[in-house]
């Protein structure tokens, strides 16, 4: 009895320095992305010829429409502050309480999102540092607003320009990273509704990003494709997502 007492008490000792290195492992890497992406030398005339190379790639292939867009939904209130707040609240909240999700119910996909975030934002920053885009939101001779700003200045304060590279839109991992959460999510969660939110999320991203003129349609596709990519390279390396069978059958208290 006392050995199966010491056996499970060490257990549990074990499983607790996992559970604190891996929280320490990824909240190093997301404090070092934002030191590395703060760091890095911004060339603001640069930046914005770069930003009118994305206006004119997507006027060539048809879907510079981001102004237009914002501008259909001006008029409705309750939908410009839907999207401002869900770009605010729903990336680091959603992105953290999924990894804690999987990183307590589901170790092996946990290792595989962690990962794919990781190289998919070492990507990222290769891009932000040959490639510097100004964002739509310091384009405002084509009709963009900023509505994050005019909701509350809390967000740009929270972001100091030490910690975050200003002229880095593309790629937009804010989507990216969504995504990588809505696949996990969509793929592992027990309740049809938890999966459905998997499914939908990383849409309502994509529509803020450019509805608060944060981001291009562009970037939101660069984002998804890097941050699949880092997904592949991820699955590659580990045993990847469980099967939805299996991670329903593991996950009974998702409901």
């Amino acid at each position: 009895m006392a050995v199966d007492s010491r056996t499970s008490q060490v257990r549990v000792a074990r499983r607790t320095q996992q559970f604190a290195a891996e929280v320490a492992l990824i909240t190093t890497a997301i404090v070092l992305y934002f030191v590395v992406r703060g760091l890095i030398h911004t060339r603001i005339d640069a930046a914005f010829r770069n930003a009118e190379y994305v206006v004119e790639l997507e006027r060539l292939g048809g879907f510079f429409v981001e102004p237009e867009l914002q501008a259909a939904v001006a008029g409705h209130g309750w939908l410009v502050d839907a999207v401002s707040y869900f770009y605010i609240y729903g990336h680091w909240p959603v992105v953290l309480a999924t990894l804690l999700w999987l990183l307590i119910r589901h170790r092996d996909a946990y290792r595989t999102v962690r990962n794919a975030i990781l190289i998919s934002g070492a990507i990222g920053l290769v891009i932000f540092a040959v490639f510097p885009v100004a964002p739509p939101r310091f384009l405002p001779l084509y009709g963009f607003v900023d509505t994050v700003t005019e909701q509350t200045s809390a967000y740009r304060v929270l972001q100091p320009p030490a910690f975050v590279n200003q002229y880095a839109a593309v790629p937009s991992l804010h989507f990216g990273w969504n995504l990588l959460m809505g696949i996990a999510i969509a793929t592992l969660a027990g309740h049809w509704a938890m999966r459905l939110f998997g499914w939908l999320m990383p849409l309502a991203m994509l529509a803020s990003i450019v509805l608060t003129a944060n981001h291009y349609l562009l970037d939101g596709l660069a984002g998804g494709v890097i941050a699949l990519l880092g997904l592949l390279i991820a699955c590659r390396r580990t045993k990847g997502f469980l099967s939805t069978t299996e991670g329903r059958k593991s996950a009974p208290s998702d409901s």
